[in-house]
């Protein structure tokens, strides 16, 4: 008797149990569904009202009043530029601490009071980096709102997150490949640059590139500091004024209140940001698939 007593409670924690899972499978796929859905309509959406608006004359021509004469070639370029700032600072400077973090530095309560606060820059807001950028970078060094104030402060943004990143990358190297160099007289620079680099550049180069992603796509830093989005002459080089796609939108998407064709050049730039996005993620797949069957 005790044994079909036993027999009953164990056959209805089961059920229980497989309902509470299938409740909760339930829960996780329409939430999932939502999102995607969701995102779907919004993708849908602006497709259809910007596609039809982009043309050679809307990707080469300049800024203007009349929303049929409109173009993004200075936001274009102003990207540009904004990205040959943007990369080489966060590359250097982001994979050198890294490194220094992980094969250098002593464990110990600097080493993790480092550690802990690159980690908490990481979740901070981007616009406390617009107005860091607009304390340091435009007015105490009185550099103005060029593509060089912009640069540097967007790398301040993506900054930790290549840290980060770097980090993780070379902690997934396998410690017997450096022991083994050093078993071969090797050097510790020699190792990192001949053994753990090569081995760990497909994690780095995939979070930079994402990494770099976020800065192209990033708004509020921008607005902190004053980008324009007047129509201002095509930037040149770091030292000039300049706008770039977000702000486009950003001011586009305002001005549709009072113009309505402003909001389908609003979406037809953000076609082209999004086309902009997919190569980059794209590229950091490729390269991290052919660096991991070489390395």
């Amino acid at each position: 008797m005790k044994y079909v007593i036993d027999d009953e409670i164990i056959q209805r924690k089961m059920t229980t149990r497989l309902l509470k899972n299938k409740l909760f499978k339930t829960v996780f796929l329409l939430s999932t569904l939502f999102g995607v859905v969701i995102l779907a309509i919004l993708l849908i959406r602006v497709l259809l009202q910007g596609f039809t608006w982009i043309d050679l004359d809307f990707l080469t021509g300049k800024l203007s009043t009349q929303a049929d004469r409109a173009g993004i070639m200075g936001a274009l370029l102003g990207t540009f530029w904004l990205m040959l700032v943007v990369a080489p600072v966060t590359m250097l400077l982001g994979i050198g601490t890294a490194i220094y973090l992980e094969l250098y530095a002593k464990k110990g309560r600097l080493q993790s009071f480092i550690q802990t606060n690159i980690a908490n820059l990481a979740g901070v807001p981007s616009i406390v980096y617009g107005i860091l950028g607009l304390t340091i970078f435009v007015r105490a060094l009185d550099l103005g709102n060029i593509v060089l104030a912009g640069g540097l402060t967007m790398s301040l943004l993506v900054l930790p997150i290549v840290i980060v990143s770097s980090q993780e990358a070379i902690r997934a190297v396998p410690q017997h490949l450096s022991e083994a160099s050093y078993g071969m007289g090797a050097t510790k620079w020699q190792t990192i640059k001949n053994i753990i680099l090569p081995a760990a550049l497909p994690g780095i180069l995939t979070g930079a590139i994402l990494s770099l992603s976020r800065a192209i796509g990033e708004t509020a830093p921008l607005v902190v500091i004053g980008i324009p989005a007047l129509l201002i002459p095509f930037p040149g080089g770091i030292l000039d004024t300049f706008t770039v796609l977000p702000m486009q939108i950003y001011y586009w998407t305002l001005d549709s209140s009072l113009v309505a064709e402003y909001a389908n050049l609003a979406a037809a730039t953000i076609v082209v940001l999004l086309l902009l996005l997919f190569l980059l993620n794209a590229t950091a797949i490729i390269i991290r698939n052919k660096f991991q069957k070489r390395y």
